[in-house]
């Protein structure tokens, strides 16, 4: 059986979505069979995020409603030999019921190495039904308190559930604003949230390009390393954290300062 991890937030905005496309990328170019599950039926998007919504036709209501089978709704990316995802469009009347996005689930994790569900943020049915059928949870937030705030409901709620770990990716880091105190470093947000960070990820301009021309897939950048080493984490055990800081010491990083 596949590993299943719920990738959720207390808030949007923080880049879920991003992070939990990029790492499902990153785990599969390392060999292993991912599938991504977008469980946001109101605000789904992996599928732009990815690129792959032009090819997308069946989604998981029609397999619940039995016009497809589960194989006929994965969409296998056209880059990424090992990577698929299971769409979700407006469902109506809450027709996805625990039950039955569990059998979804519990299928998709004996024909994969990792389910990744993107879950909607906040505390709703959508996030609900994640967190019941996942083994493990990231919670993504940005180091601004508003943020970690959210997060840290998050967890209170996850506590609840029977995850065998929960860890925490702090997205969108400007290490500039982090050496100068203006927003909140790792070690705080750790401080606060009371659980292991499994990466640190930093805010880089080429992730909005890609994103937005469905190419994340693409991205050799900052943004991608950092994921690379959560991938890593995951899949080793490994705990190394990309440091968002380390380009703005010294003399270069003090003229990268203030260029920005």
């Amino acid at each position: 059986m596949g590993r299943c991890i719920v990738v959720t937030s207390g808030k949007g905005g923080v880049g879920k979505s991003t992070i939990t496309a990029t790492l499902g990328v990153a785990i599969a170019e390392a060999g292993a069979k991912v599938a991504l599950v977008d469980a946001d039926v109101g605000l789904n998007n992996l599928d732009l995020v990815l690129g792959i919504e032009g090819i997308v036709g069946y989604d998981v209501q029609d397999v619940l409603k039995g016009r497809c089978r589960l194989s006929e709704a994965l969409v296998k990316h056209p880059f990424c030999e090992e990577l698929y995802l299971l769409g979700s469009r407006a469902l109506v009347g809450g027709e996805l019921s625990l039950r039955a996005f569990s059998d979804i689930v519990n299928a998709l994790r004996r024909a994969f190495d990792y389910v990744f569900i993107d879950s909607p943020a906040g505390i709703d049915d959508g996030f609900q039904h994640a967190a019941s059928v996942a083994d493990e949870a990231i919670i993504v937030t940005t180091p601004v308190p508003a943020s970690v705030r959210d997060a840290d409901k998050v967890s209170d709620i996850l506590s609840s559930y029977r995850l065998r770990r929960v860890s925490v990716v702090v997205n969108r880091v400007r290490g500039d604003l982090v050496l100068k105190g203006d927003v909140m470093s790792v070690a705080d947000v750790v401080g606060v949230l009371r659980l292991p960070v499994i990466g640190s990820v930093p805010e880089d301009d080429e992730v909005l390009r890609a994103a937005t021309v469905g190419k994340i897939g693409d991205v050799k950048s900052s943004h991608y390393r950092a994921v690379c080493m959560i991938a890593s984490n995951l899949m080793l055990g490994t705990d190394t954290i990309y440091d968002c800081t380390a380009k703005y010491r010294g003399i270069v990083g003090f003229f990268r300062k203030i260029a920005r």
